[in-house]
């Protein structure tokens, strides 16, 4: 396998990676990312959480 699509999402290297965190961090900021990566966290695990057909929105009838 070629190694430079082990380094990388989809064939990009190091070097690319990093110029793209760099840009991602000078677009939103040092504080503004956890943030972003926390509401990323929360819509992946509703999206997981939907697609299995569990629904935390409406509570059980507990009878």
């Amino acid at each position: 396998m070629n190694p430079f699509i082990i380094l990388g999402f989809m064939g990009l290297g190091g070097p690319e990676l990093i110029i793209i965190l760099v840009v991602v961090l000078l677009l939103f900021g040092g504080r503004k990312i956890p943030e972003l990566m926390k509401g990323l966290g929360k819509g992946i695990k509703e999206f997981k959480d939907a697609s299995k057909g569990i629904d935390e929105s409406t509570p059980e009838k507990k009878d």
